[in-house]
């Protein structure tokens, strides 16, 4: 038998609808996955009908350090003047972030506070 049709090349698969799909599905999954777990700080803020009761406890929370109304304390010892100017543990405590304190910082005075029964707090700028 004679064949007089040319020979066709054999196509190869072209991988651009293949790489589309791929790129596709990952930009996806990125936009709907969570990055991170969400955290939340606890904390009972103080209401304005409350009132306010007893000496002032503001603290300021600085880069390096705290200040109780004014006066440079560490860790222990705030804990132990704060717990001298309150009336019950229930009382408002006013923390006050410093020029330069990152919010990480007054996280970590808020967490030191609640070990200590001091959960009620007004954060003021």
């Amino acid at each position: 038998m004679l064949d007089l049709a040319p020979r066709r090349r054999a196509r190869r698969a072209s991988l651009t609808p293949m790489i589309d799909v791929v790129f596709l599905l990952l930009v996806f999954f990125m936009l709907a996955a969570r990055f991170g777990t969400d955290f939340a700080v606890p904390m009972n803020l103080a209401s304005g009908g409350d009132g306010y009761s007893g000496p002032p406890r503001i603290v300021d929370v600085l880069p390096e350090g705290e200040r109780l109304n004014g006066v440079p304390m560490t860790g222990d010892t705030l804990l132990a003047e704060l717990a001298a100017l309150m009336e019950t543990p229930d009382d408002a405590i006013i923390l006050r972030p410093g020029e330069g304190a990152v919010l990480q910082r007054v996280i970590d005075v808020m967490a030191a506070f609640e070990p200590h029964g001091f959960t009620t707090l007004a954060l003021v700028e």
